[in-house]
Parts: C-alpha cells; sequence; structure tokens
C-alpha cells in the first residue's frame, strides 16, 4: 500500500480490479473513475512536507470512502488517483470535494482542479476476463502517462472501442501462447576474467506478430493488461524442455516479471513444473525483472527464498535503473544483480562512474551477491567493468542472441585475445 494515503499500490489495485470483475464483485452497476490533479506539482511546493501529508492523507480517507467495499482505491502516482464504486456515486461531486480539499490545504488557497473520468466496467458483447484486461491496460496507461499525453474526457467516449481493440490484441497473444508459437534466444554471460560462459538468458523470439512489433514491445503490452504471468509460465516451460534436450553443461536463466510474482495461477503453475523437473535446479537460474511491480516485498521475498531452498540461483535484474534498488537488495536476498545497461554506459561517461560502479561491486561482493554487467558491447566495455570488480558480463560483444544454443560452442579469435592477455584460458563452458 502506499504509505502516504493508505491506498492500494498501482499493480495492487489493477489486480484487485482484474479480481474483482471476473469474481463479479464489479458488475454493471460499478464504475472505474480516473481523478488527475493538473497543477500538483506545483501544488506541493506551496504545501511544504507537512501540507502534503495531511492532504494525501484526507484525500486517501475520502476516496475509500467512496469505493466498493471501501477498499477499492489507488494512488496511481502523483497528483493521480483511480476507485472503482457504485454508479450511485457522484462523480462531479467527487471532483468538487477533492478541488475544495485541496484550496483548504494551499496556504495561497489557489488549490488545483481536480478532472475525472468514469468508465462502465460492464460493456456489451464483451467477456469479463477482456474487460478486466482492458481495464488493467488503462490504468496502466494512465499510470505511464506523461502531461498532456492522456485525455480522460477522450478517454471516456473511446473506452468501449478501447476495450475491443485491447481484447483483440489480448486473444491474439493468448493464441501465441498457448500454441508455443514463439523460439527462445540464448544469450552468453561469460566471465570477465576467464571468458568462460556461467550461463545463458533465455529471450523470447515471436514467430508471428500482426502487428510487426518488437518482442520488446509486445511483451510490454502484456505486461500493462496483465497477461505476462501467463507468458511467463509458457516461457518457463519451453526453456525447462529445451535445456532437457540438451547436454547437461548448458545453463539457462529464465525471466519472471514483477507481475508474476503475486499471481496465484502462475506460482501454482511454477511449483508444479518444477516438481515435474527436479532435475532443473542444477541447470536453471531465474531472473525476477520489472522489480518495481512488486507491491508486497515481503511475499516476494518468500516466493524467492522457497525458489532458492529447492536449489535454485535467482538474480535481481536491472540493479542501479532506480533509487530504490538498495532497498530491494536489502529485502531480496538473492544470489546474483545484473546491473542495469544504462547505468554501465553511464558510468564509462561519468568522471566518477569509476569509483561509484567499483564500490557498488565491492558492496555486493561484501554481500556474496554475484555481479552481471549488462550491454558490454566494446572491448572497452569488457575492460572497465572488469576493473571495476565485475564478475560476469553479457553483451553484443559476445555475440547477438541465437536459437541454436550450440552455436556459442567457438570463440571467435579476437574475443579469445580479450581474455587471452589476462594470463587465463578462454573457452565457452
Amino acid at each position: 500500500r502506499d504509505e502516504e494515503t493508505g491506498l492500494h499500490e498501482p499493480t495492487a489495485f489493477a489486480n484487485r480490479v482484474k479480481e474483482a470483475v471476473v469474481s463479479g464483485e464489479a458488475g454493471e452497476n460499478s464504475l472505474l473513475t480516473l481523478i488527475s490533479l493538473p497543477g500538483y506539482e506545483n501544488l506541493r511546493q506551496r504545501l511544504g512536507g507537512d501540507g502534503e501529508k495531511e492532504l494525501l492523507d484526507t484525500l486517501g480517507t475520502y476516496l475509500r470512502a467512496n469505493s466498493l467495499g471501501g477498499d477499492m482505491a489507488s494512488r496511481v502516482g502523483d497528483g493521480k488517483y483511480s476507485l472503482v464504486h457504485d454508479a450511485s456515486v457522484d462523480v462531479k461531486e467527487v471532483e468538487k470535494k477533492i478541488t475544495q480539499f485541496s484550496k483548504e490545504a494551499d496556504p495561497s488557497g489557489q488549490g488545483v482542479v481536480a478532472e475525472a473520468a468514469s468508465l462502465q466496467v460492464a460493456q456489451d458483447n464483451v467477456s469479463q476476463e477482456d474487460i478486466a484486461s482492458g481495464l488493467s491496460y488503462t490504468l496502466r496507461m494512465f499510470q505511464k502517462s506523461e502531461k498532456g499525453e492522456f485525455n480522460l474526457k477522450n478517454l471516456a467516449s473511446s473506452f468501449s472501442s478501447l476495450i475491443n481493440e485491447t481484447a483483440d490484441r489480448v486473444r491474439e497473444f493468448r493464441r501465441l501462447v498457448g500454441a508455443a508459437e514463439f523460439d527462445v534466444a540464448f544469450h552468453p554471460i561469460l566471465h570477465t576474467m576467464t571468458g568462460v560462459i556461467h550461463h545463458y538468458e533465455a529471450l523470447v523470439r515471436f514467430k508471428k506478430d500482426a502487428a510487426g512489433t518488437s518482442p520488446f514491445e509486445t511483451i510490454t503490452f502484456a505486461e500493462e493488461a496483465g497477461l505476462i504471468p501467463e507468458f511467463d509460465l509458457a516461457m518457463a516451460t519451453k526453456v525447462v524442455r529445451h535445456l532437457a534436450n540438451i547436454p547437461d553443461r548448458y545453463q539457462a536463466a529464465v525471466n519472471i516479471s514483477g507481475h508474476s510474482v503475486a499471481d496465484a495461477k502462475y506460482l501454482d503453475g511454477l511449483e508444479g513444473l518444477l516438481q515435474q523437473n527436479q532435475w532443473a535446479s542444477e541447470r536453471v537460474i531465474f531472473e525476477i525483472t520489472e522489480s518495481a511491480r512488486m507491491a508486497d516485498l515481503e511475499s516476494a521475498n518468500k516466493f524467492i527464498q522457497r525458489l532458492r531452498k529447492d536449489g535454485y540461483e535467482v538474480c535481481l535484474d536491472d540493479f542501479g535503473a532506480g533509487a530504490a534498488s538498495f532497498q530491494y537488495l536489502s529485502t531480496l536476498e538473492v544470489d546474483v544483480v545484473k546491473l542495469d545497461g544504462s547505468a554501465i554506459q553511464n558510468a564509462q561517461k561519468a568522471a566518477k562512474g569509476k569509483a561509484f560502479l567499483k564500490a557498488l561491486a565491492r558492496f555486493c561482493t561484501e554481500l556474496g551477491v554475484h555481479t552481471i554487467a549488462e550491454m558490454v558491447d566494446t572491448p572497452q566495455g569488457l575492460e572497465f567493468v572488469r576493473d571495476c570488480g565485475v564478475e560476469y558480463a553479457q553483451g553484443y560483444l559476445f555475440g547477438k542472441p541465437n536459437t541454436n544454443i550450440l552455436s556459442f560452442g567457438k570463440m571467435d579469435k579476437d574475443i579469445q585475445k580479450l581474455f587471452l592477455k589476462t594470463g587465463a584460458h578462454a573457452a565457452y563452458a
């Protein structure tokens, strides 16, 4: 939950709304209302810390009281809120009240003018599952939108078409996943001193994409529409089956989105997969991606510890990409952190970058956590992360992802030289 308002955090709220729609708790008499406070940043500066705290507490109490069951409201972001409520709630009155609260809290009396748009939860000729996915997608687009990108009034009038468009994309994505119409490409992760491959990251390559979008765009849509747990399980299944048919020396990292960590169906499905393939604990590594999506870090850590207890190594992806990285590392007990590629490249450009990365690598070493550097695409990049004490590297310097994992059996002679000068034998495992 959001500490300042007591409301649900965005990911938890999106999941809660989806559950309520599918179960029928939120039905034809329910509305989803999105609320925006334009000019909130200026208001925040006028309020000061204590003033903002009081306003947020007031808003949280008010929105909860007007939401379905008294607890179906969320702080989506700064100056952004959402709630599911009964149709009897007067949305215009909600706008007026929030505007009034802001004026009363503002020392200048100016406040902000709240804007709201409501969406009918029930839609004709659309399944509850499709409505839930459409609502989830809409909520996350609202959360990510910048000023001027997300017109609430236009959204209200076009929501039915958005639901239908989203439903079509959802059905196509589920068909692709259900038919396993995607390939797994592998990308090596090497020891920075020896050049020996420790494992490969498993990456998706879709065989068919009607929109012609990239894997990143397709996966992003799946995350925003709440579909990523289904894909994560399908991907894990495919990787395990692939590893079962190649030599034992090959290990692969399977991604788990922060969305999936809290999804009961995914957790049950993964448990069943691993029970049927207990040998996989020596050859599969789990890599937690989109960690910012994890609303409940304590529950996430319990899941991680179950994996580790069963013999699986767990890696935390995108470390160093945001201010919350250290909070995640202090709460989540993992074996490996993957240092974000943009952070690695920025460190090479900044005057203090090398000192910072050295300190970060040393900090992880003292915690007993291994380190991987992403986006090591040049010999200079490899030398940089090696000098900083990072243990492993991944990047195009060592080849592009390939669906044939056996293709990495022979190292390019120029790459060999990068490791031979360290005095260690370079070879692919």
